[in-house]
């Protein structure tokens, strides 16, 4: 999945926060609810602009963010022994 095919960063959409080209439906709105459990079927529904490789699109874009940046948590204190 090439990401950068359906999301866009533009000074004038959106902020510039990352959305769904061709939309204003941001990234962080498709994985917020993601996060939320909400299926897919249900974000298509809410926002008709977004498509199951938009969806994809933004779980891959996450990824990459991922891999380019480590942020330290706290100790968990379910992991303290």
């Amino acid at each position: 999945m090439n990401w950068r095919e359906h999301i866009a960063v533009e000074p004038n959409i959106c902020h510039g926060q990352a959305c769904l080209i061709g939309t204003r439906v941001l990234v962080s709105v498709v994985l917020d609810n993601l996060a939320a459990h909400v299926p897919p079927d249900e974000i298509m529904r809410s926002y008709p602009s977004v498509t199951p490789e938009g969806i994809d699109a933004c779980i891959a874009y996450a990824a990459e963010l991922a891999r380019e940046r480590v942020v330290t948590l706290p100790p968990s204190s379910a992991h303290a022994l």
